[in-house]
């Protein structure tokens, strides 16, 4: 299952967060350090598909995929260098597949001011920090990297590339430029997938606003800075606080207070559907009277390798697999019609398989 770090400054909403999508009760409090370990917790992610799909199947339960996200501390400005709880924060960080960064955009004097103010920087300054202490700590391990990789390319030719890569990394990290904001070619960020730096993992921003603020302009304004900053990467303006206390209630009272608000599913959907895209996730679904799962596999995988997902002895002894696309099963209304009307298509192991394709795998071992 991949794996999302939350990071931000002490009191950007972290843990908040981390409750609306787990569902959890993570310790939060109005001062720094009130996360001292981290928390992982799983998050559902929402689809209308899978629910149609389980309402024509009659379906006695509904599986969602799911995706892992980790509460990481607080970092403040030194945490390269051990400062606050720097070093394990920076650990946790590194054991993750993608980092979702936490802004706050709002005010809150019961926060206690951090490092030199950092609790009540502008989001943008936040995130230059936050960015600044990560490419440090990737500085320090870059260095030590390349003088390693330096030593081996003196009995190993082979090694010359990777040594010019880390080169190459050292000089950006060196700037405090993060190497996801570098001009570095997408061969060169894969070769250097291997030392596993904080800065070459994809992000993803969370805009933490008051709940008064949700659809203002100031916020879209916001939102299109960082936006632009991060080179177009995506932005997700929420209400921390709202989404978590929403999350505490059954289904039908959140959909009722969320319509209320005029704001339809919640941003908490919209931004777990993003991190799931972020790391090119996709999904295929299977339906039935006893289940109907959404299942997780990587873009561009095949028929065989979506059945190898289910079972590795669907994968060894894959024979077929029916498909269709969700809406065109809905449309025909069981499988059964679909197979009468001709929507089935049989596919063979080698067919690549498109987000919201419907499956039945045949298989013989």
């Amino acid at each position: 299952m991949k794996h999302f770090g939350l990071v931000g400054l002490p009191n950007a909403g972290k843990s908040t967060l981390f409750n609306a999508l787990s569902g959890g009760e993570a310790h939060t409090a109005p001062y720094a350090f009130s996360t001292t370990d981290s928390n992982v917790g799983v998050a559902k992610v929402p689809d209308h598909r899978l629910e149609r799909l389980a309402n024509m199947s009659q379906s006695r339960r509904c599986v969602q995929a799911s995706v892992n996200f980790t509460d990481i501390g607080g970092l403040v400005e030194g945490a390269s260098h051990g400062d606050g709880l720097g070093n394990a924060f920076l650990g946790h960080i590194r054991n993750t597949d993608a980092i979702v960064f936490v802004l706050r955009s709002f005010d809150d004097e019961a926060a206690e001011a951090t490092s030199g103010g950092a609790a009540d920087f502008a989001p943008i300054d936040q995130l230059q920090l936050l960015e600044i202490e990560l490419a440090l700590a990737d500085l320090e391990s870059a260095k030590r990297q390349l003088e390693k990789h330096q030593r081996m390319a003196k009995g190993d030719s082979t090694k010359l590339d990777t040594v010019a890569r880390l080169h190459r990394a050292v000089e950006v990290l060196e700037e405090g430029t993060p190497l996801y904001r570098s001009n570095m070619g997408s061969s060169e960020e894969a070769a250097l997938q291997e030392f596993f730096f904080l800065t070459s993992k994809p992000v993803l921003v969370v805009l933490n606003v008051a709940e008064d603020d949700i659809d203002t302009s100031d916020i879209e304004n916001l939102r299109s800075e960082l936006s632009d900053y991060l080179e177009n990467a995506e932005v997700i303006p929420l209400c921390a606080q709202l989404e978590a206390e929403a999350a505490q209630l059954d289904e039908c009272e959140r959909v009722e207070i969320l319509a209320a608000m005029e704001l339809g599913d919640g941003a908490l959907s919209r931004f777990l559907a993003s991190a799931y895209r972020l790391l090119g996730l996709r999904t295929f679904l299977t339906t039935g009277e006893k289940e109907s799962r959404a299942w997780t596999f990587q873009a561009g995988a095949t028929a065989a390798e979506c059945a190898g997902v289910i079972h590795s002895d669907f994968q060894r002894g894959f024979i077929k697999a029916d498909t269709i696309r969700w809406d065109k099963l809905v449309q025909a209304g069981s499988w059964l019609m679909a197979r009468e009307m001709g929507s089935v298509r049989a596919e063979g192991k080698t067919y690549l398989v498109a987000d919201g394709d419907v499956m039945e795998f045949k298989f013989n071992v």
